[in-house]
């Protein structure tokens, strides 16, 4: 059925011709009726009503007449107008039945069953049905319509306008730059937001042989990629060169290029050995065909035969023949995998990537190799350092939560022991519970050493004294087969740490150093003045110039081979059997001294020994001759009982329960206050005298130097110590220091806790 090209200049209403035709029809009965009367009132009555329904239906086909001769008049106007325009023209009435279209339109679609304007505009509008109905409802209630719909690659500036009445002018202009997809010779698709095929034009229907209903049966290597070579469900399977555009209304149009079938052969091996590129030419089954000058070398194959793909590579996940068969049948050529290679000196990782030829009928594989260590190492770096972060934030989480534990445990064993002597049968296992809290407060400390979060007292130390200190522990713990030699420089800065630390630090090493040699052997220690001129930088760290202090730790042990290396300050690695090593004691060492500022480097060969070498910045030492008199401060000895009064502020129920008795034991006052909201409360009352507060740091809620600041606005010169299982930089850089409080760190002891109390007070 094509599209009207003229209407009907008499056209008339169809319920208008009835109505006409009944008023003529009630005419003829009132004018019988008049003449069979033989009532004069009957006959004067009939005459009149028959006049009246004539002279209506005269005044009604009157009408009726000028309105059809208006609308004929507008139609043939639009006719005139419009017939010769480029744009595509249509007028419809408000049933949207298209009553006559321009040559352009006519030319342009062709009604397939109705002459509806929704039916005919469906192939260049998804929806036309609702884009037609939306258009047409403006133009009727506001008289003109105007919008930019973009649809299967053409776009189109449509203007609706109402004419007269009943009739509605459509206007359809193609916007430069379009396209027209039924006229293309290029194979277009247009997707809607789901994958649904929405538009095929006629050679993407003739390409793929079918109607499908969505991407996923069309493709066969989703999803697509802008400008790649993808493979089509056809017979044979059709590569085809993608190219996609989005369109609006989340819809989108692809185009496709058909390819060649495959890449010649010859077209690959003409230069095949002479490419700077590693290349392998492979069989389905993962036999090496052919191997040029690069790929030997980054195989470290010599002169041998290359043998299979599989002797080389590892590390897929899934059967490298496998993924090669696949390869072989067009499947997954666009992605490339990252592959390790199984060589024996160093480790290597490859980005190989695919690509199909045919042979005299046969497919073989052309495999481009690109050397991926770097990138691949950067990647484990980035891995590590986010594990190392979390297991450090888990490491002080835990060390919190312990010391919380050991205070309540060690605190109220301190009480026990204030009810026991000696000859008590049960002191000597109050004894051991209290021993033993305190070493399970050392492995605490060793947590937060990993985690960097300990609490330090650092201090002035010259290394040859702390080591002399330290030189006879360390003798028993080489025991008798190892010998223990100690070599300092004459002229060596001092350095500011924490001594306990840092004796931890060297009886790691020197531990580590005794097992690697279980035949025995010599552990040396150096210490020595190391000033740098210019940055070192090694193993990712950089070292600033400066003074330093280097300490060496070398040994004659075993060694560490070369591909563990750079593993072992991870927190639970260890070389040593199951049972002989938790895998702490580098970590830790590690952590204390980035904590303290300094740098560890390791080296090692197998089968000759190790050496750790440890830098830390020099202090400024004062001159003896500018020095100031140091004033001794003469120890007091504390008062078994004090006075005063006590606000306690704990979370953890145990810690605050032995906390309170054992202040109450020296004879102070305490109040306790469970969250730092309760404490404030508490203070609202003016008539309550308060001399200290005892704060945990970290509490639900308000946490311990908010709520104190606070209630330093009303009661200035209130002494405070505060408690915490974590580090002392809880409170946070750049956070003002709180006047008059010190710090407490758990876990403590029944003396700890009174005497740093009656120090604040006194």
């Amino acid at each position: 059925m094509e599209l009207p090209a003229r209407s009907s200049t008499a056209k008339s209403s169809g319920a208008d011709a009835l109505g006409i035709a009944a008023l003529f029809a009630l005419m003829g009965l009132c004018a019988v009726f008049a003449f069979i009367s033989v009532r004069e009132e009957f006959v004067l009555s009939g005459l009149a009503a028959a006049s009246a329904f004539g002279v209506f239906g005269v005044f009604w086909g009157g009408w009726n007449l000028r309105k059809s001769w208006l609308r004929s008049s507008q139609i043939a106007l639009v006719e005139d107008v419009f017939e010769n325009e480029k744009a595509y023209c249509f007028l419809a009435d408000e049933d949207s039945q298209i009553i006559l279209a321009n040559q352009s339109a006519r030319e342009r679609f062709v009604a397939k069953q109705e002459a509806t304007l929704s039916a005919v505009l469906r192939d260049v509008f998804a929806g036309s049905e609702g884009i037609v109905f939306r258009l047409q409802q403006k133009a009727l209630t506001g008289g003109a319509a105007s919008e930019d719909i973009t649809s299967h690659a053409e776009g189109f500036r449509v203007n609706v306008r109402k004419i007269g009445s009943d009739l509605v002018l459509w206007r359809l202009e193609v916007q430069a730059g379009s396209k027209n997809p039924q006229k293309s010779s290029v194979p277009i698709l247009s997707l809607g937001r789901n994958g649904a095929i929405l538009f095929m034009n006629a050679p993407a229907r003739e390409l793929i042989g079918q109607r499908p209903k969505s991407l996923g049966d069309v493709v066969v290597d989703l999803p697509l990629q802008d400008g790649a070579v993808h493979h089509l469900k056809t017979d044979p399977v059709q590569r085809v060169l993608v190219h996609t555009s989005e369109l609006s209304g989340g819809r989108m149009e692809i185009s496709l290029a058909p390819l060649p079938d495959e890449t010649p052969a010859e077209d690959l091996s003409g230069n095949f050995d002479n490419l700077p590129v590693p290349l392998l030419r492979v069989a389905p089954d993962g036999a090496i065909l052919r191997v040029n000058a690069e790929a030997r070398t980054l195989l470290d194959l010599g002169t041998s035969a290359p043998g299979n793909i599989t002797e080389h590579m590892e590390g897929l996940g899934r059967a490298i023949r496998d993924w090669l068969v696949e390869a072989a049948e067009g499947r997954g050529l666009n992605r490339s995998e990252f592959l390790r290679l199984t060589r024996s000196d160093r480790e290597v990782f490859v980005q190989v990537t695919l690509n199909r030829v045919i042979e005299e009928g046969e497919a073989h594989l052309v495999a481009v190799l690109n050397d991926a260590t770097e990138l691949k190492t950067l990647e484990a770096q980035f891995v590590q350092s986010q594990k190392m972060q979390a297991i450090g934030q888990l490491a002080g989480g835990v060390a919190h939560d312990f010391n919380n534990l050991l205070t309540a445990i060690s605190g109220h064993c301190d009480l026990l022991l204030l009810r026991h002597d000696q000859g008590d049968h049960d002191y000597a296992d109050l004894v051991q519970i209290n021993q033993n809290a305190n070493r399970a407060a050392a492995l605490v400390g060793q947590l937060l050493a990993f985690s960097r979060k300990q609490t330090l007292q650092p201090e002035t130390l010259d290394l040859r004294d702390t080591l002399a200190d330290l030189a006879h522990l360390l003798n028993r713990l080489v025991g008798e087969k190892v010998r223990l030699t100690l070599r300092h420089d004459p002229v060596l800065p001092a350095v500011r740490g924490d001594r306990r630390q840092l004796e931890q630090v060297m009886m790691n090493l020197v531990v580590n150093a005794r097992d690697a040699m279980p035949e025995g052997g010599e552990i040396v220690i150096e210490t020595e003045r190391r000033v740098l001129r210019e940055p070192l930088q090694r193993d990712r760290a950089v070292v600033a110039p400066g003074t330093y202090v280097s300490v060496r730790v070398t040994d004659e042990g075993v060694g560490i081979p070369k591909d563990k290396l750079q593993k072992v300050f991870e927190p639970f690695f260890t070389t040593k059997r199951t049972g002989e090593g938790t895998g702490l004691g580098l970590s830790t060492v590690y952590g204390i001294v980035k904590q303290t500022g300094g740098f560890i480097f390791v080296d090692s060969i197998v089968g000759q020994g190790t050496c750790f070498t440890l830098l830390f910045p020099s202090s400024a030492q004062v001159s003896e001759e500018t020095a100031p008199a140091v004033e001794v401060e003469e120890k007091k000895t504390l008062p078994q009982k004090g006075s005063g009064v006590v606000l306690l502020v704990e979370d953890e129920a145990p810690v605050r329960a032995f906390a309170a008795r054992a202040l109450r034991l020296r004879g102070y006052e305490v109040v306790e206050a469970e969250t730092a909201e309760d404490a404030l409360s508490k203070l609202e009352d003016d008539s309550f005298e308060v001399d200290i507060f005892v704060t945990d740091v970290v509490m639900p809620g308000m946490d311990g130097p908010s709520w104190v600041r606070i209630a330093r606005e009303k009661r200035p010169d209130t002494c405070v110590v505060f408690m915490s299982g974590y580090a002392e930089d809880v409170f946070g850089e750049g956070s003002d220091d709180v006047p008059n409080s010190v710090f407490l760190p758990k876990p403590f002891s029944l003396s700890d806790l009174t005497e740093t109390v009656h120090k604040q007070l006194n």
